[in-house]
């Protein structure tokens, strides 16, 4: 019964890890930039400012309205009775004079009921770079939002990496700890198994195990932590089992020193210079004239009675032509708004010059830490691996009575230390890369 169940243990854990999820670098960096809010704002900040291309360029189209309105007049005087115009009596006795009606005419009946309708038209010919330059500034933030969008994803694939690379951190650090408990373990066996356990090593032992579980609690802890975060951001199930197959890099090709030449912020702070300086020359147009066609029909009806509206008295006009509209006095709007944009152009330069400085030099900076980390990565797997052989000479001279407890802890600790400052090297390693990556073109 014993050898069945041993032999199931292993069966299910390896069920268990053929249903986990396998998670590579790309992958993972894939599945986080797909679920980011930052990536999704650049898109939607990407499509404003293309539905505001659109809402530009209108202005160059022409424009239809039209009105349709009804009224009912009303004799102030005596509501009960139709509104009627009196007419001086000059007026009155030349109608009737005209009309040969002997009797002299003093009022005229106005019909209640009246329906005006229209349709009008303006095309804009020329407005002296008005709508131009504000076209031409909306496509400047149009190539600032694309910009914004390239700076989103690199920042959020950045961030992905360094997630990623920490969640695996995590894992080799438990391995480590483990590992390092483990031999604890082994010294305390040999220790007790030897009849020779003396106190004061055995309390060192204890002392050493008691700290190195911490340690170990605490690597857990912090793996199940990252392993959250990362399936947050990717937008995995919490509860669902994932596998990190990427591993850490063995050796790591030298990178060499280059001239940042572009980055997104560059793009985006040479599209904000050209947006302002378009909106500046917009509105110094803005005191220039405005050329436009015009052109428009009208439609009248009008009777006493409402059902017969349409068949009584009517008329329609019509007419084109064209219009231009001059500023004479704005009290310097159109100046100042100019100036307003200039200078917000001169301080995007300010900030484009500060940001090659910057920028520059975190790039130059990020290559070096590269290749310096990777030039001393050769010399901290040489102090490991001697600081292994150390402890497995320690080891053997514990376990031949020949050194105390004190020793081999100090050696283990010295191992311990090196194999995380390996593990800490690479990971800074890697995410130089990343920083390179990020910044470069």
């Amino acid at each position: 019964m014993l050898k069945r169940f041993l032999f199931v243990l292993p069966v299910l854990f390896m069920a268990q890890n053929a249903l986990a999820l396998d998670l590579s670098l790309n992958k993972a960096v894939d599945l986080i930039v797909e679920e980011s809010q930052d990536v999704k704002k650049a898109e939607a900040n990407l499509k404003k400012a293309q539905a505001s291309l659109d809402a530009v360029n209108a202005n160059r189209w022409f424009k239809i309205s039209g009105s349709a309105s009804y009224m009912n007049l009303i004799n102030v005087e005596d509501p009960s009775k139709p509104y009627v115009y009196d007419l001086p009596p000059q007026i009155g006795g030349i109608i009737a004079k005209v009309t040969e009606n002997q009797l002299n005419v003093t009022e005229i009946p106005i019909p209640d009921n009246i329906f005006m309708a229209g349709v009008s038209i303006t095309q804009p010919i020329y407005t002296f770079g008005k709508i131009g330059n504000a076209v031409d500034s909306v496509k400047s933030a149009i190539k600032m939002s694309e910009s914004g969008k390239e700076l989103a994803v690199r920042e959020v694939r950045y961030s992905a990496a360094d997630i990623y690379w920490t969640a695996k951190m995590t894992d080799e650090i438990v391995k480590i700890t483990k590992k390092d408990l483990n031999e604890a373990y082994k010294a305390k066996k040999r220790l007790t198994s030897a009849g020779r356990a003396n106190r004061s090593n055995l309390v060192k032992i204890e002392s050493d195990i008691a700290t190195k579980e911490i340690n170990l609690s605490d690597a857990e802890f912090n793996r199940d932590t990252a392993y959250r975060m990362l399936k947050i951001l990717a937008g995995i199930d919490i509860n669902e089992e994932i596998v990190l197959t990427e591993e850490f890099p063995k050796t790591f090709t030298a990178l060499d020193s280059t001239e940042l030449k572009s980055t997104p912020q560059w793009d985006i702070l040479n599209q904000q210079i050209a947006m302002y300086e378009e909106k500046a020359k917009s509105e110094r147009s803005g005191a220039l004239p405005t050329l436009a066609a015009t052109a428009s029909y009208n439609y009248f009806a009008m009777d006493e009675d409402f059902d017969n509206m349409f068949n009584g008295l009517s008329s329609q006009a019509a007419y084109w032509g064209l219009s231009l509209q001059v500023p004479i006095f704005s009290g310097g709007l159109n100046r100042a708004n100019a100036t307003i944009e200039a200078m917000n152009a001169e301080a995007a330069r300010q900030d484009l010059d500060k940001s090659k400085k910057m920028l520059s030099e975190e790039y130059t900076r990020a290559i070096d830490q590269y290749n310096h980390l990777r030039g001393n990565l050769a010399k901290l797997e040489t102090a490991r691996d001697l600081a292994a052989k150390a402890y497995s000479f320690s080891s053997d001279r514990f376990a031949a009575g020949q050194t105390s407890a004190v020793e081999l802890a100090e050696v283990s600790s010295g191992l311990y230390q090196l194999d995380m400052a390996l593990l800490n090297a690479k990971y800074k390693i890697l995410m130089s890369a990343e920083t390179v990556k990020k910044l470069g073109d």
